[in-house]
């Protein structure tokens, strides 16, 4: 079996020298299901470094990437604190519907104006004063009131319970989307390193080549410019790879950036993504562990349910509201010298007449709740869609990785027979670069292949939801 560790690399990023169509294809493919997460959730890219670099480079796997990611990840975090937003506000809906109970104690000076009061009296040898006071007293009262019925208010609970429960849902949702991430920017790196080693091996290859050239050429059994040829092959190899572990640190860089480690922290890769066939999975099978796994569809749920509750809290403005308010205390001079006062209300409040502002709610949560079933329809048909291309995308590589394999293994054989008659002298160097070439580009199609097989794997985990313990069954994670 060979890895993508052993194979070689396909890096979408890469500047390749060669102009393969056959390469730039498999490339193109990679870059529209790696890059669409980027494009869409830029914030999942970014992160919260924490801790201290370590001079020692740090074995990351593959598991410990996705646990660091999940913990220091923006988007996680960021939609984490969005959660906690729906929870306070699903408590302020609920402290509309509970008793509300306040206390006072006040300490009171007063001089009054009788006739400002209306008081003013004048009777043969008496009249009112025009000024009482000044006079003081203590008041220790409790006020308590408790809305007995209101349907607006009840509504609008069960919306911001709703509301909370999709947030709660757009966090799990996050989570699959970090590992998403995660895992793409592992394999890149994976990738990368990969071709690094391809590299080498194939300039091991044409520097015993170009050695070999040059022995001849001093034994006068071969001409300068199969010397040249195979010089010209090595430096070119040569330049391919430093582009190519240039390519891998900064790909490195982004994988730090995505899973939050220090500034500095050097890694190396501890896992290997091996080629494995996916079991037999009908798409009806898919779209169905999908809408029931996928947080995303059961937030949108959540939101139109939400949005539901929110037009019968509008509409529900017109009805008659119940509701009773007391206050308790004690009312003195002194506190010593005081006694009980008691007030309760029983009351029924109801619109008689509000300038359309009724009308406007319930047009504006009609509106909104369109919009939350425009988007639930929307991300019904972008699920569908998703499984569907993953399944065929998964199918494809399949088959791709089939025949590379097998185009590998003539390349190879092609280039030892061109090998062989270099050496016997019945062949110049242009064949035997022809060879190195063949297999070259059948080594970029295997890596090709093997790296969309694993990519197309992680968008159908991503599809069906639960993507870490998808990932894990899919790539045979440990």
């Amino acid at each position: 079996m060979i890895s993508l560790a052993d194979g070689g690399n396909l890096v979408a990023r890469v500047r390749m020298y060669r102009g393969r169509i056959d390469w730039l294809i498999g490339v193109s493919v990679a870059l529209l299901a790696g890059s669409a997460l980027v494009g869409q959730q830029a914030q999942f890219q970014g992160s919260v470094p924490t801790g201290v670099a370590s001079p020692t480079p740090v074995a990351l796997t593959f598991r410990d990437a996705i646990g660091r990611g999940l913990r220091t990840n923006l988007g996680v975090l960021l939609s984490g604190q969005a959660s906690e937003s729906a929870r306070g506000e699903r408590l302020r809906s609920l402290s509309a519907l509970l008793p509300q109970v306040t206390g006072e104690v006040s300490e009171n000076v007063e001089q009054i104006d009788l006739k400002t009061r209306g008081i003013n009296f004048h009777l043969p040898g008496f009249s009112t004063p025009a000024i009482v006071g000044p006079f003081q007293y203590t008041d220790a009262r409790a006020y308590a009131s408790f809305s007995v019925f209101d349907y607006s208010l009840r509504k609008s609970y069960r919306a911001a319970k709703e509301s909370e429960r999709a947030a709660r849902l757009t966090v799990k949702d996050a989570h699959d989307l970090v590992v998403q991430s995660v895992a793409n920017a592992y394999l890149l790196v994976i990738a990368g390193s990969s071709r690094v080693q391809a590299l080498r091996a194939q300039i091991e290859t044409d520097q015993a080549i170009y050695d070999r050239t040059g022995d001849q050429k001093r034994a006068g059994t071969t001409a300068a410019i199969d010397v040249l040829r195979a010089h010209v092959q090595l430096e070119q190899e040569q330049q391919q790879l430093i582009a190519q572990e240039n390519q891998v640190a900064k790909d490195k860089l982004a994988l730090g950036r995505v899973i939050g480690l220090p500034p500095g922290q050097q890694f190396a890769i501890a896992d290997t993504a091996p080629y494995s066939s996916l079991a037999a999975m009908t798409p009806d099978q898919a779209l169905h562990t999908a809408h029931e796994q996928r947080a995303d569809f059961q937030s949108a749920q959540a939101s139109v349910r939400a949005a539901a509750d929110s037009v019968s809290a509008a509409r529900a403005e017109r009805y008659p509201s119940l509701g009773v308010a007391a206050d308790y205390g004690d009312i003195g001079t002194t506190l010593n010298n005081s006694h009980g006062t008691v007030t309760f209300q029983a009351f029924a409040k109801v619109n008689i007449f509000d300038g359309g502002r009724i009308s406007g709610d319930i047009i504006q949560a009609g509106a909104a709740l369109k919009e939350r079933q425009d988007e639930l329809a929307d991300l019904s048909g972008q699920i569908d869609y998703q499984v569907r291309a993953a399944l065929l995308d998964i199918q494809s590589a399949a088959h791709q990785v089939a025949v590379a394999r097998s185009n590998l293994d003539l390349a190879n054989q092609t280039l030892t027979q061109a090998q062989d008659r270099f050496a016997s002298g019945v062949a110049d160097t242009i064949e035997v670069v022809q060879a190195q070439g063949s297999v070259a580009v059948a080594n970029d199609n295997l890596i090709a292949a093997l790296y969309s097989h694993n990519l197309s794997k992680v968008e159908l985990a991503r599809a069906l939801g639960s993507t870490e313990q998808q990932i894990q069954k899919f790539m045979e994670v440990k």
